[in-house]
């Protein structure tokens, strides 16, 4: 199986849209790879799972399915026979039983994660400074103003309700752990990915390193591809 063979499916996490996967999908579409970001609506963990689906619907062939932060539940919740490897970056990864909200408070905040409620309409919107300080602080400025200019707010409902059996019980996932991650605990993404058994390569990087690493992030999914083979 060559690389042309596989596509890869980018699933986008809070806050984001599939604009935030535009250097990973350069680099891989450098080296004949074929990706696609899936445009999540974040309006409830059914919701985004039902668009992830659609996006599988449009790619041909095996799929190596990625995602960022939060999207990491919603990658495990699809159940196309057509996926054969999962790669979370800095992700969550719930057990069957588990919200989302369960595992990313698990540990104590970072001094500088920012804090998080509803707005009057009910969703939960990043306090722009947090993108600076904990989403992303190692990117650029212009990176910076553009994560916060087409940011998405997510609903509560992606984040409270309990997960099924997950895919990665039953196919080989890779795991890219942030040591620098100031939202998603670095202790907390190391267990996660043990009780995944996925492969793990840690990296000091911050939470969002599509963009602020994007070749470690081709790196491990080129990784996975070549393992299909």
């Amino acid at each position: 199986m060559s690389n042309k063979d596989v596509s890869v499916v980018l699933a986008h996490g809070a806050w984001a849209d599939g604009s935030s996967w535009a250097r990973v999908i350069t680099a891989l579409d450098a080296e004949g790879i074929t990706a696609v970001a899936a445009p999540l609506p974040l309006t409830s963990l059914a919701d985004d799972v039902a668009a992830l689906n659609r996006t599988l619907d449009r790619v041909e062939g095996p799929v190596v399915l990625a995602g960022h932060a939060y999207a990491g539940a919603v990658i495990a919740e699809t159940r196309s026979p057509r996926i054969k490897a999962l790669v979370y970056v800095a992700a969550l990864a719930p057990d069957e039983g588990e919200t989302v909200a369960d595992v990313f408070y698990r540990a104590p905040p970072h001094p500088f994660a920012p804090k998080l409620a509803p707005d009057t309409s009910g969703l939960i919107w990043l306090p722009e400074p947090a993108f600076a300080s904990a989403f992303a602080q190692g990117a650029r400025a212009e990176d910076l103003a553009v994560l916060a200019a087409v940011q998405r707010p997510i609903s509560p409902a992606c984040i409270t309700v309990p997960v099924g059996r997950p895919l990665w019980k039953d196919v080989p996932s890779w795991f890219l752990v942030a040591e620098e991650d100031r939202m998603i605990a670095p202790e907390t993404q190391r267990g996660m990915a043990a009780r995944m058994k996925a492969a793990v390569r840690s990296h000091a990087v911050d939470h969002t390193p599509i963009v602020t690493a994007p070749k470690l992030v081709a790196d491990i999914i080129r990784e996975a591809i070549g393992a299909l083979a």
